[in-house]
């Protein structure tokens, strides 16, 4: 394989492991501080349809990434008060949440659109377009280092650099602000924390929202950047693949940047050799197509070394009186 090959892989790589690594740091946050959320899924098939909804109504992609903003906030809200006022078991929360946004998007899709769910192709403004940085042109005939520049890092769009500018982001405020040490620690012993005098509840409402605006990135993502448009679940389990990642990168931010690769270039690798040949045997596409879900089943099995979750996490807090 020659470098424009290797490079046009690497380059699917990166826009296949956004949505995950916007996801997986949504998951972050919010299981930093307690709050196990499964529902990952739910928001951003809820994000991904209001971004395309509203971009097809009003031909403007930012409204769109707004909406999907919004729409992915009010699941986040939702869970928090399911989980953090009113103390109720988080994984059955989320597992709401993944139904009730699979059925809604459905439903309201039809009822807008007359499509069978789906939304109106998006076109122009109405999505992200691919940004190109500069001297991308000038520098493509050099050497090695020219189809680098503008064939992987240059060319992408804007919500993919948003992503990857999100994870040292992410890593300065959990472990170099007052904030992330905070939050971190209701994450570990809530009980030390409200000794202290800060509000627990505060501190997970503020988790869950952070992980509500960064699924709702990822929703419009998927919807406005790497499709264009909305179709009925387009997530395709791409919220459990996160958490698997989360899991894997053991609730860090630049490792989750890492697994969320990982699992892109096997994406990548499955859409671009449908079929393939070992030993002489022919590998069933499906199998090169499954090849995430399979390394997400591995991970959750405990084949990747002890992942040791925050000691707090998917405990109701109960203050004492």
């Amino acid at each position: 394989m020659d470098l424009l090959g290797v490079l046009q892989i690497l380059d699917s790589t990166v826009r296949m492991a956004t949505p995950l690594l916007l996801a997986c740091l949504a998951g972050l946050f919010s299981e930093r501080a307690g709050i196990f959320d499964i529902g990952l899924e739910g928001k951003m098939l809820m994000a991904a349809f209001f971004a395309a909804a509203f971009a097809a109504f009003t031909g403007n992609v930012w409204i769109g990434l707004l909406a999907a903003i919004a729409a992915s906030l009010a699941l986040s809200l939702l869970h928090g008060l399911a989980s953090i006022t009113f103390r109720g078991n988080q994984l059955i929360s989320g597992v709401a949440i993944n139904f009730l946004a699979a059925g809604v998007t459905v439903v309201i899709g039809q009822a807008w659109f007359d499509l069978g769910g789906r939304t109106p192709a998006l076109e122009g403004a109405g999505r992200f377009q691919e940004v190109t940085l500069p001297f991308a042109d000038a520098l493509a005939p050099v050497p090695v280092f020219g189809p680098i520049y503008a064939e992987l890092i240059s060319g992408h769009s804007p919500l993919v650099y948003v992503a990857l500018l999100f994870v040292p982001l992410s890593w300065w405020v959990l472990f170099r602000t007052r904030f992330g040490l905070r939050l971190r620690a209701v994450g570990e012993n809530p009980a030390a924390v409200d000794t202290a005098g800060v509000s627990v509840v505060a501190l997970r409402f503020y988790a869950v929202g952070i992980c509500g605006v960064l699924c709702g990135i990822a929703g419009a993502y998927l919807a406005t950047g790497l499709a264009a448009g909305f179709v009925k679940d387009m997530s395709a389990g791409r919220g459990f693949i996160a958490l698997a990642a989360l899991i894997f990168a053991k609730w860090r931010p630049w490792y989750a940047l890492y697994a969320c690769l990982l699992f892109g270039f096997l994406e990548a690798i499955g859409n671009r050799f449908q079929s393939i040949e070992l030993l002489g045997i022919a590998v069933p596409s499906q199998f090169m197509q499954a090849l995430p879900y399979i390394l997400t089943v591995v991970i959750l099995a405990g084949f990747v070394g002890k992942a040791i979750p925050p000691r707090a996490g998917g405990e109701p807090y109960v203050k004492e009186r």
